[in-house]
């Protein structure tokens, strides 16, 4: 199997594009090994509160560029698990309050370094105090709250499963083990969220948007639901409303009708029209155009639109969002995980 992006996959070939519009990988990797680097600036200590996900996002990036070890592996572990409550979640940072969010990002983190070892020498079943925090969090209903507080919300429940998945955790994963969760209530959850459009809203009711279908597709993904749910009817019709948040003048993506294309649209439409397998459904050229156009040749990163400044987020989904279209050397990345797939496969042994 090869690990590298390119026009084998259905991608765009990097001879099909002008000179300025190149991945400037060295110069991307150079802006996210430096992000830690600047704690003296103001935007270092106002973005604390999502100081693990950014972790996760640009490690992530780094990864899918091919360059997995600029970031101190030690380093990295000992900082997430400083994250970690006693009740088995984790915070943005040292003394922030644990979150379903920040959990899924931690064991992320952990599944793409390897590090599920040192957290149970440092804290043993630490991977079943983790797996019962996020269980904890499930409503009668089926979803997943975010914390303690109670707002819920399809994101929520797609990363439980996308973190107990990782850490084998989900009950098709171990049948001989009482389960933690109630897959079912949660996937009828999912389900009811579903629109008349073919899309996915927040909860039952709202309206669809790219981000949320994203996370119910990830969660019908991997609890082995999606095909035999949407069956090709339901793929046609929500690929056609995903496949309609292309613009054309730009090539970008939007997240709902009437809105501003955004890089990260590469990642929510994207991934999700290739999980249903209408992914050339779109324009590759011109979505690759776009996103090239929102990077910072010079220092590095990606913008969420072109001129505007860039963050670890945008550059995150822009590079996956580049994978998923084939872009060439750029690794392959896990549709339903939103990391690199080889890692994926390694972590649930398949």
């Amino acid at each position: 199997m090869s690990l590298v992006a390119g026009p084998g996959r259905g991608g765009v070939a990097d001879d099909q594009l002008p000179d300025e519009l190149k991945l400037v990988i060295d110069k991307h990797v150079a802006y996210i090994q430096s992000l830690d680097s600047r704690r003296n600036e103001l935007e270092y200590h106002l973005t604390e509160h999502l100081r693990i996900s950014g972790i996760y996002w640009g490690l992530t990036a780094l990864h899918l560029l091919g360059r997995p070890d600029v970031l101190p592996r030690e380093g990295v572990i000992d900082f997430v698990l400083s994250c970690l409550h006693e009740n088995g979640g984790f915070g943005a940072a040292p003394g922030h309050d644990p979150h379903m969010l920040y959990t899924v990002s931690a064991v992320q983190i952990l599944a793409m370094v390897d590090g599920f070892a040192e957290l149970e020498k440092k804290i043993p079943d630490g991977k079943t105090i983790i797996a019962k925090y996020i269980a904890g969090l499930q409503q009668p209903n089926g979803t997943f709250a975010g914390d303690e507080w109670g707002e819920t919300d399809t994101r929520f429940l797609y990363g439980a499963l996308n973190a107990l998945s990782l850490l084998n955790m989900l009950h098709h994963q171990q049948p001989e083990q009482s389960p933690l969760i109630n897959v079912t209530a949660a996937t009828d959850h999912i389900k009811a969220c579903h629109n008349f459009d073919g899309g996915f809203g927040v909860m039952p009711g709202a309206e669809s948007h790219s981000g949320q279908i994203f996370t119910c597709l990830g969660a019908l993904s991997i609890t082995g639901e999606l095909d035999s749910y949407l069956g090709e009817e339901g793929k046609d019709r929500l690929g056609a409303w995903l496949s309609e948040r292309q613009l054309d003048d730009s090539g970008g993506l939007n997240g709902r009708p009437m809105k501003l294309v955004d890089v990260c649209y590469a990642w929510w439409v994207g991934t999700s029209l290739a999980m249903i397998d209408r992914l050339h459904w779109i324009d590759k050229k011109k979505l690759t155009a776009f996103i090239l156009r929102c990077q910072d040749p010079e220092q590095g990163g990606v913008a969420d639109r072109p001129g505007d400044m860039v963050d670890v987020f945008h550059t995150h989904f822009a590079v996956a969002g580049l994978s998923l279209i084939g872009y060439p050397g750029v690794l392959e990345v896990d549709p339903a995980y939103c990391m690199p797939k080889h890692l994926v496969d390694k972590v649930l042994g398949r």
